[in-house]
C-alpha cells in the first residue's frame, strides 16, 4: 500500500521498505497468522497428495510468509495466493493480498484481471469440493446447493477486500490531494501576506509623503508669514508703536491659523482605535485617516483672496487677477490650486522679499489654469532680511501634486529676473 506525506513526516525510520517500524510489525505479524493457517492446512493437503506431512506443513509455512512483502509486491502475494487455492490453504493471504492490492496505486485493469482470477480459482475449487462432499453422502442438500456454494464463497473471499480496499485507497488519495491542496494554499497565502506587506508599506511611504507635503504647505507659508512679520516687527518697534502691535497682532494670527491646521492633522495619529489593529493595516489605517482630514478639512479657491492678503500684509506688493467665471472644482483639484500659488507665495517671501508679484487664476472650459510671477526684487541678488530657511523640496511637493492630477507644472525664472510658476490642472481630475 502507498503512504501519505503525513506517514512520511512522522516516520520512525522503519526496516527494509516499511517507513514506520508499526507497519513492519504489523506486516509481521500477519505473516506469521497466515504462515501458521497454510501449515495447518498443508496437513490434508499432503495426505491427499500422499506427500510426507512435514513437507506439507514446510510448504504451507513458505507459502503462508510470502504476506510478508504485501507492500512491497502485492501482485506477487494475490498471484501466489491463487496459485495455492486448489490446495484449499492461503484463506487470510488471498484476502489480506486482494486489499492490499486494491489500495494501492495499480491500474484498475490489473486489479480487476487478479481479482477475476482469484473469483475464478475460488469458485472452481469450491464447486469441485463441495460436489466431491455430496457424492461422498457428507451433505445431503440438494443439487441447487453446489453453484450456491461456489459462488457465495468466491464473492464472500474476493469482493468484500477488493471493495474495502479501493474505498481505502481512493480516500488516501483524496486525503493527499487534500493536503497538497493546503500546502498550496498556504503557499498563496504566504505570498498574499508578503504582497500585500509590500503593498502596505508603499501605501505607507506615498501617504507619508503626501502628509508631509501637506504639512510642509501649512508651516511654510504660515512660518515664513510670521518671520517676514516679526522681522518688521523689529524694524519698526521703536519708530512706530502702532505698526509694530498690528504685526504683533497679525503674526499671533498666524501662529494660531497654523497650530489649528497642524492640531486637526496630527490629532488623528493619535487616535487610540487603530493601535489595536494589526502592525501593518493600523499604519495605513492612521496615514489614510490622516489622508482624509487633510483632504477633508483642506483649503479651497474660495480663501484664495485671503491668502494674497496674508502676502500683502506682511508687506508684498501682490495683485490678483481671475479670468473667467468661478466654479466648483473636486476638492482635490481646489486644493491643489491653492496649495501651488501658496507655496510660490511663500517662495517669493523667501527668495525675493520686496518683489512685486502677480498672481493670476484661470477658469477654462475643461482645465484650472494659475501663474504666480514675481519681478526682481529691489536689490537683486540681496538676501532677505528675515533670512529664512529653504528646504528646497517646495517646487518638487508642486510638482508632485499637479503631475498626481494629470495636470502640466513649469517652473523657472524669468527673461526679466524674477521667477514664474505655471500650472495647469484638468478640471474633472
Amino acid at each position: 500500500m502507498t503512504t501519505t506525506g503525513e506517514d512520511h513526516g512522522t516516520a520512525l525510520g522503519g526496516p527494509w521498505w516499511w517507513d514506520r517500524r508499526r507497519s513492519a510489525v504489523f506486516d509481521t505479524s500477519l505473516a506469521v497468522v497466515s504462515a501458521l493457517e497454510c501449515a495447518g492446512e498443508g496437513v490434508p493437503f499432503a495426505r491427499a497428495a500422499g506427500m510426507p506431512l512435514a513437507l506439507g506443513v514446510l510448504f504451507g509455512l513458505l507459502a503462508g510468509s510470502v504476506l510478508l512483502v504485501r507492500r512491497r509486491w502485492p501482485i506477487a502475494v494475490v498471484l501466489v495466493a491463487i496459485a495455492i487455492t486448489p490446495a484449499q490453504m492461503g484463506y487470510l493471504m488471498g484476502i489480506v493480498g486482494l486489499y492490499t492490492l486494491a489500495a494501492a496505486e495499480m491500474p484498475r485493469r490489473i486489479i480487476a484481471s487478479l481479482a477475476g482470477m482469484s473469483l475464478v480459482g475460488t469458485l472452481i475449487v469450491t464447486f469441485v469440493r463441495v460436489r466431491q462432499g455430496m457424492d461422498q453422502g457428507s451433505l445431503t442438500l440438494g443439487d441447487w446447493f453446489v453453484p450456491f456454494a461456489a459462488i457465495a464463497t468466491s464473492l464472500g473471499l474476493t469482493a468484500p477486500p477488493v471493495l474495502l480496499g479501493l474505498y481505502v485507497g481512493a480516500r488516501r488519495r483524496l486525503m493527499e490531494s487534500l493536503r497538497e491542496r493546503a500546502d498550496s494554499l498556504e503557499r498563496e497565502l504566504q505570498l498574499l501576506a508578503e504582497r500585500a506587506e509590500e503593498r502596505a508599506e508603499w501605501a505607507r511611504g506615498e501617504e507619508r509623503t503626501r502628509i508631509a507635503r501637506e504639512m510642509h504647505d501649512v508651516v511654510a507659508h504660515r512660518v515664513s508669514l510670521m518671520v517676514v512679520h516679526a522681522a518688521a516687527l523689529q524694524a519698526v518697534a521703536r519708530k512706530d508703536p502702532e505698526k509694530a502691535v498690528r504685526n504683533a497682532a497679525l503674526v499671533g494670527d498666524m501662529g494660531r491659523q497654523a497650530l489649528t491646521e497642524l492640531r486637526e492633522m496630527l490629532g488623528v495619529l493619535r487616535s487610540g482605535d487603530a493601535p489595536r489593529r494589526p502592525a501593518s493595516v493600523a499604519s495605513v489605517a492612521l496615514v489614510a485617516a490622516a489622508s482624509q482630514v487633510v483632504g477633508e478639512e483642506g483649503p479651497c479657491l474660495s480663501e484664495l483672496e485671503e491668502l494674497v492678503g496674508q502676502s500683502a500684509a506682511a508687506g508684498m506688493v501682490v495683485d490678483l487677477s481671475v479670468e473667467g467665471d468661478a466654479r466648483a472644482y473636486a476638492r482635490e483639484v481646489e486644493q491643489t490650486a491653492y496649495r501651488v500659488v501658496q507655496e510660490a507665495l511663500t517662495n517669493v517671501h523667501k527668495h525675493a522679499a520686496g518683489a512685486k508679484t502677480h498672481v493670476r487664476l484661470a477658469h477654462r472650459v475643461s482645465e484650472i489654469a494659475m501663474q504666480v510671477e514675481n519681478e526682481p526684487p529691489p536689490e537683486v541678488g540681496s538676501a532677505s532680511s528675515a533670512r529664512l530657511p529653504s528646504g528646497g523640496n517646495g517646487l518638487v511637493g508642486m510638482k508632485e501634486r499637479v503631475s498626481a492630477l494629470g495636470g502640466v507644472f513649469v517652473s523657472g525664472p524669468t527673461d526679466a529676473g524674477g521667477f514664474r510658476v505655471s500650472a495647469v490642472i484638468p478640471a474633472a481630475s
